[in-house]
């Protein structure tokens, strides 16, 4: 039996000392991981869009870890004033990062645009993580070992960035959009890696899937455009198809503090088609490893957000 096969929340190293910040870690993939990772003893920045339902997390995080350490803080990804603002606290708070998770996300919605003008799943899944991740850069480089982790879906493997049309003004399809905003979370962690190394950082970056999870993300989508139909199915195979949100979050939690990852390592579910299971490093799309396409997209996402990375 490989170190994969079975890799479950017992084999989770103690977290005493270090600090992880989590996007969207009031629900879903997010708040499992923040709790598998506290009762490791990890200090937690727990980033929020409704501290309402943020507070509500915490209390059920503190059932099984009640000495956790934590700030809870508001984070609106639709908002690169809010992104700026959140930034700013964390890094007058804390000199260090140790885990950086970009893990929020929206999926398959109807086209909205973010405070800044972006498609709204581009803009949330990428360029609100790219903006966050380049505004923490100073805490990432001054702490040895940090490790940037970003979600992305096996959705990916159907997306294309289409650089003529970023934003889905012309042509919109909330299925390509998703796709378009996932295959972009993979190019950016690629990319960043590779920026990691040409300065002999001592970080790294890397991503994970969750395979399928049962989770509120799936029902956003068809509850916005009143879909009832699309939501009974939805609801029908997260509960006869789907794995858990704790088994959905164990690559996530592997990428942080497994010791055997390295930069650009891509961590899934080691069951048929990626769907479900222990996780194991796995590959991704051939687009997903464009050099070009990410130095391009890289480049576009800074123009887009106005946060250049300053690596030295």
């Amino acid at each position: 039996m490989s170190k994969y096969e079975r890799w479950v929340s017992e084999h989770i190293p103690r977290m005493d000392g270090k600090t992880v910040l989590i996007t969207g870690a009031n629900s879903g993939l997010g708040f499992e991981a923040a709790k598998l990772l506290a009762v490791r003893g990890a200090q937690l920045i727990l980033a929020v869009r409704n501290r309402d339902k943020g507070e509500a997390a915490v209390a059920r995080i503190c059932e099984e870890a009640p000495d956790l350490r934590h700030a809870l803080l508001p984070l609106d990804l639709a908002d690169l004033v809010s992104i700026g603002r959140f930034a700013e606290n964390v890094r007058d708070a804390h000199s260090r990062l140790d885990v950086l998770v970009n893990n929020a996300g929206v999926m398959a919605i109807p086209r909205l645009s973010t405070a800044d003008g972006f498609e709204m799943q581009f803009g949330i899944n990428h360029l609100g993580h790219f903006a966050l991740t380049g505004l923490l850069l100073p805490l990432l480089l001054n702490t040895p070992g940090a490790r940037v982790v970003t979600v992305s879906s096996g959705a990916h493997m159907a997306g294309r960035i289409n650089f003529d049309d970023l934003q889905g003004l012309d042509q919109y399809s909330d299925w390509h959009a998703y796709g378009q905003s996932k295959l972009a979370n993979l190019l950016f962690a690629y990319e960043l890696q590779r920026r990691f190394v040409d300065v002999h950082a001592r970080a790294i970056s890397l991503a994970v899937h969750p395979g399928y999870a049962d989770t509120n993300l799936q029902a956003v989508g068809p509850a916005m455009t009143d879909s009832k139909m699309r939501l009974a199915v939805m609801r029908l195979a997260n509960r006869t198809a789907a794995q858990s949100a704790a088994m959905g979050a164990l690559p996530t939690v592997y990428a942080a503090t497994s010791p055997h990852v390295q930069g650009r390592d891509y961590i899934g579910p080691a069951g048929p088609l990626g769907l479900r299971g222990f996780p194991k490093k796995v590959q991704s799309s051939a687009a997903s490893y464009d050099v070009e396409i990410a130095r391009k997209l890289w480049q576009v996402s800074e123009e887009l957000t106005g946060v250049p990375y300053a690596f030295k």
